[in-house]
């Protein structure tokens, strides 16, 4: 069945522009803790991060869960990996993000976990949609739920992120600017790394509601490279609003994505034994990552895009590792989802283990040239479909004898093909991609 409303990552949209109104949330709300309570006694966590209409609709959710007899917690701003965490800690039946994540202040969105801390199985998204198209009631004034706030939720967090390196350890001598995107991470980021010894600057940690990802974050790394030149730092850390993504600048002010980061985490639980079979990636993930694993005789396989997907593929083959080059890092030998504070934390650790700053340890891991030309068509069939584009991909993707690959696949949202080639050689893999959009304008013709 497609869903109405849930799309990979929850609720998302405009705010005022339906489904993200007050009256939506309320009605959501109200769904969410009917749904919640057919497993019985129903207690629900709701934390948001900084943008000015978390306000608006956490009240908005929290009279709809009562309505419906659930027990609410209120957390207040926090990331989202840390609702994920404190839902399994306190027994919930379920945690609720209010958050849009790296866009700008005027979106929002909702996000649930399950109280194992991962995301809701397709059927309850689909009886919260079910009876959200129902008639909303109240229950009896004796069973209306009750709302409490949990005001040690930042500690309690700040104290998981730091379990999840050995006791005793101590980053002192080492010095770290961090971008928190005026987001959900601003208080409890700068206390992670202070309290394990780390020299930090802070930037963007200063949320009024309406500066959450404005010109910060892992979405805009030109402050944090420049702040890290400025202060002669050994790296810089920038997370997206919400607490889920985390990019990071080496000393020369290079940027350092995803796959990098994905990279240094997977060799180093490798070295240690502690791997668990592979790494997973996503469609999007360059190929010197496979490569560089490959050499390391570590298996590699590719979800769909979306965290959602690289989740159920590492739940599927019981491995550890997984996420993609924007940022989504999931580590499952300390938590349920992709958590940006952690996989710094791992990062950190990795190069403490080998005694070398950033720049170096990432050397291991030679990007592949990768180009990208869109091609526009007018609808109707697709040009993947045709037989002479078919035959070209496989003739491409033979001729590059497994050291490069082709992606041809179609826009969600605009009538475009997206002709991908990435391979060692840059002249190469670009007369190879000219070739094949050329050969889709044709078809497409």
């Amino acid at each position: 069945m497609s869903k109405k409303y849930f799309g990979t990552d929850g609720i998302r949209g405009r705010v005022g522009e339906y489904p993200i109104t007050p009256d939506f949330m309320l009605k959501l709300g109200w769904a969410a803790g009917m749904a919640f309570r057919k497993m019985g006694a129903c207690k629900v966590l709701v934390g948001k991060d900084t943008r000015i209409s978390g306000y608006m609709f956490e009240s908005a959710l929290e009279a709809g869960l009562t309505s419906a007899g659930a027990d609410v917690m209120l957390l207040g701003p926090m990331p989202t990996p840390a609702i994920a965490y404190l839902s399994r800690t306190f027994q919930a039946e379920a945690g609720i993000v209010i958050s849009a994540s790296h866009n700008p202040h005027d979106d929002n969105g909702i996000k649930f976990f399950s109280g194992k801390g991962t995301k809701l199985p397709d059927e309850l998204e689909l009886m919260i949609e079910e009876l959200l198209d129902t008639p909303m009631t109240v229950v009896e004034s004796s069973k209306i739920g009750k709302v409490s706030r949990i005001n040690d939720a930042s500690g309690r967090y700040i104290e998981f992120c730091k379990s999840s390196v050995p006791t005793g350890t101590n980053f002192a001598g080492l010095k770290i600017v961090i971008d928190c995107a005026h987001g959900a991470t601003y208080k409890v980021a700068p206390s992670v790394f202070r309290e394990l010894g780390a020299e930090v600057v802070v930037l963007s940690a200063q949320p009024n509601g309406l500066n959450i990802n404005d010109n910060c974050g892992s979405t805009h790394m030109g402050p944090l490279q420049a702040a890290v030149l400025a202060e002669h730092a050994d790296l810089g850390i920038a997370f997206d609003g919400d607490g889920d993504r985390v990019l990071m600048v080496d000393h020369t002010g290079a940027i350092v994505d995803g796959d990098d980061l994905l990279f240094i985490i997977a060799r180093d639980l490798h070295e240690r034994g502690k791997l668990q079979g592979g790494v997973v990636g996503t469609l999007m993930s360059n190929l010197g990552l496979e490569l560089a694993l490959a050499d390391l005789s570590i298996p590699f396989v590719r979800a769909n895009v979306g965290d959602r997907y690289v989740i159920a593929e590492l739940q599927e083959r019981n491995w550890l590792v997984g996420g993609e080059n924007s940022g989504h890092v999931v580590c499952f030998n300390h938590t349920t989802t992709g958590d940006a504070i952690i996989a710094a934390l791992q990062v950190l650790m990795a190069l403490k283990s080998r005694n070398e700053g950033l720049a170096q340890t990432r050397q291991a891991l030679r990007k592949c040239p990768q180009v990208l030309i869109n091609v526009r068509f007018g609808g109707g069939e697709s040009p993947l479909e045709h037989p002479a584009v078919k035959e070209a991909s496989a003739r491409v993707t033979e001729a590059m004898a497994g050291r490069g690959r082709v992606l041809l696949r179609k826009s969600g949202t605009e009538p475009l093909v997206r002709v991908m080639v990435e391979g060692e050689d840059e002249n190469q893999v670009r007369g190879y991609a000219e070739e094949l959009a050329k050969l889709v304008t044709e078809v497409s013709a």
